[in-house]
């Protein structure tokens, strides 16, 4: 279906913002995409899927590490299904899907006693993010090394940690690795990397990432973790926002645990808008969002029933430049809600 004149009319206001940062050479290309509830959608891309060591160019389907856009997308969304079946509750806490949590410590760690929801809300003592790939090389033990470490306690922070535990629950909750969950169209575990934007050069692999997960922890972990390695394309994430939009997605009580703050700026797998946020300050306050490291983001305005995507590769070839990609989000934002 093609766009609403007003989609085209904001994604003509959008996208220079876009090109500009390409013609900058502070990303190397990217793909945008609007959506709306009355039924349009409007797409444009442009630039470079890959500079090095081969040139690629972008297309409209291009597929994206998402990075941690996989948190929302994902992980919270297979989670709240499984709350939705019955199979567990938000309030449960993860000893009680991971009676193997801390097993060496039962009456004292304080992982067991860690609820979904405040993981999935960031709101835990558990520790932004560990460079665990330096210590363990194999999935199995990864896991197991997650599992048992007594992680140092500080205060509530956004924390892969929390999804890499959130992402052992719904494994253990559904029989299979995540790498095995069925997925909508667009959306891989295991992409063709020619179909793929590049990522990094990483200096531990020795090679550009493409169509492999940038997030070192998600390689050590097989490729798939709670916290990263989704695949996807702009249609795809947009095809999903449509389906909160609607209504379709989710059963009401989950919409609703997406929607409302826990704590701070964080519901149950997003963010909410607050001064400077990503989503730029012309979104609503019923609006929600997230963004991935390697220059991903969705943004989805429940009280104007709109739903935008930036995919960029802006840590191609390296993460150590300034993309300028905080600004740039917030840029196409403000030029996307502008009317």
């Amino acid at each position: 279906m093609v766009g609403m004149p007003h989609l085209d009319t904001a994604i003509d206001r959008a996208w220079p913002l876009i090109q500009r940062a390409i013609d900058d050479h502070r990303i190397p290309g990217a793909v945008l995409g609007l959506a709306e509830a009355g039924g349009g959608h409007v797409l444009r891309h442009g630039g470079m899927a890959q500079i090095r060591p081969e040139a690629s160019v972008m297309q409209e389907d291009t597929l994206f590490d998402l990075a941690s856009l996989t948190k929302p997308v994902f992980t919270t969304t297979a989670l709240l299904r499984q709350v939705e079946q019955g199979r567990v509750g938000l309030d449960d806490p993860l000893a009680s899907v991971i009676p193997d949590l801390r097993q060496y410590d039962v009456a004292q760690a304080p992982e067991r006693r860690l609820t979904l929801r405040q993981c999935l809300a960031h709101q835990t003592h558990l520790p932004a993010v560990e460079p665990l790939y330096t210590r363990v090389h194999d999935p199995a033990t990864m896991r197991a090394y997650v599992l048992q470490n007594a992680w140092r306690a500080g205060p509530a922070v956004y924390s892969d940690i929390n999804f890499l535990l959130a992402g052992i629950a719904l494994e253990r909750l559904t029989g299979h690795t995540l790498a095995d969950h069925k997925l909508a169209p667009g959306f891989s575990f295991h992409p063709n990397p020619l179909d793929c934007a590049a990522t990094e050069f990483c200096t531990w692999r020795g090679r550009v990432m493409r169509g492999v997960v940038h997030d070192e922890n998600a390689f050590a972990m097989g490729g798939a973790s709670g916290h990263a390695g989704l695949f996807g394309s702009a249609r795809a994430l947009l095809d999903y926002a449509m389906g909160l939009l609607l209504g379709t997605g989710l059963g009401p009580e989950s919409l609703a645990a997406i929607r409302t703050v826990v704590h701070a700026d964080r519901t149950v797998g997003w963010q909410v808008p607050t001064p400077g946020w990503h989503g730029g300050d012309r979104a609503s306050p019923e609006t929600i969002g997230h963004t991935g490291f390697t220059g991903t983001g969705l943004w989805i305005d429940f009280h104007r029933g709109v739903t935008w995507t930036l995919l960029t590769n802006r840590v191609h070839p390296s993460r150590h430049t300034d993309s300028g990609i905080a600004e740039l989000r917030r840029g196409v934002g403000q030029a996307v809600l502008a009317g």
